[in-house]
């Protein structure tokens, strides 16, 4: 542990890394992560800067247009041109711990874009055991708006592109040479959970799974974004079909709690999970 990042442990056993200031250039929209999240047997379950999209930072909180500013990373999608490159890229910076443990840290962020505060977050992540072979990374976001005007969250499908939905809690997971197996309680396949809300989502690889569950009432309304195919990624969709108000003074608020196993978890086993790993 340093001030530029900390391990989180369960039980003395490490489980993920945080990093607080990373160095990263403008262009990938710099901001804190967690890498590598590994199972309790020490399978590594994120990826960070992968080839296919350098902007993928393991596991954290990215939204693609805050009023215009790229808080994504990479090229923004504009309107009748497509993906464009954009000097718009928005940078959060790690401000202080309020708690800072073993198991998990409460943390005060500044979204900074074209040299203005525009979020201050709270972030508080909690490493909680659940079985020998599984644990929960459970991650909630305060986003508080510190300007004097209402801020607008946007997605590259409000912006025009559709299905394209992402911007919130993302986590890029480790490719393989087989695509990961996506389900939730009543259904399977990338383009069956895609877009859609449910109260749980397992995407299982070559001997993990990872189950990701809202919540909250209002996180478990939003649609997943779910990669599959192309890459293995799953996050929230803040703003899915129309874009999101943030008032002046307001607060958004999200909560993920991701059961992270070792195996091939089943529904009945990824659901038994998740109830044990979400409180009431």
């Amino acid at each position: 542990m340093n001030n530029d990042s900390l391990v989180l442990r369960i039980g003395g056993r490490p489980v993920g890394r945080y990093v607080t200031r990373p160095a990263l250039p403008a262009r990938l929209s710099p901001r804190p992560y967690l890498h590598p999240v590994t199972t309790l047997a020490g399978t590594a379950v994120t990826e960070l800067g992968p080839a296919d999209h350098a902007h993928h930072l393991g596991v954290g909180v990215a939204v693609p247009d805050v009023e215009g500013h790229n808080f994504w990373g990479g090229r923004t999608y504009v309107r009748d041109r497509g993906p464009t490159e954009l000097d718009n890229h928005g940078a959060q910076r790690h401000l202080a711990f309020q708690l800072r443990d073993p198991d998990g840290f409460v943390e005060e962020l500044r979204w900074v874009a074209a040299g203005a505060e525009l979020l201050r977050e709270r972030r508080t992540v909690a490493a909680v055991g659940l079985t020998d072979s599984a644990w929960a990374l459970d991650f909630t976001f305060s986003l508080t708006n510190v300007t004097e005007r209402a801020l607008s969250l946007g997605s590259p499908a409000t912006n025009g592109r559709p299905g394209a939905a992402y911007g919130g809690f993302f986590w890029r997971a480790r490719k393989e040479p087989d695509a990961p197996h996506v389900f939730t309680a009543d259904a399977e396949g990338e383009q069956a959970v895609h877009g859609r809300p449910a109260d749980w989502l397992a995407l299982a690889g070559d001997g993990w799974t990872i189950v990701l569950a809202g919540a909250t009432g209002a996180t478990r309304q939003d649609p997943w974004f779910v990669r599959a195919v192309e890459y293995p990624g799953v996050g929230s969709s803040l703003a899915h079909e129309e874009r999101l108000t943030i008032e002046t003074g307001g607060t958004l608020v999200r909560r993920v709690v991701t059961v992270v196993a070792d195996g091939v978890l089943d529904r009945a086993g990824a659901a038994a999970l998740v109830r044990k790993a979400v409180s009431p």
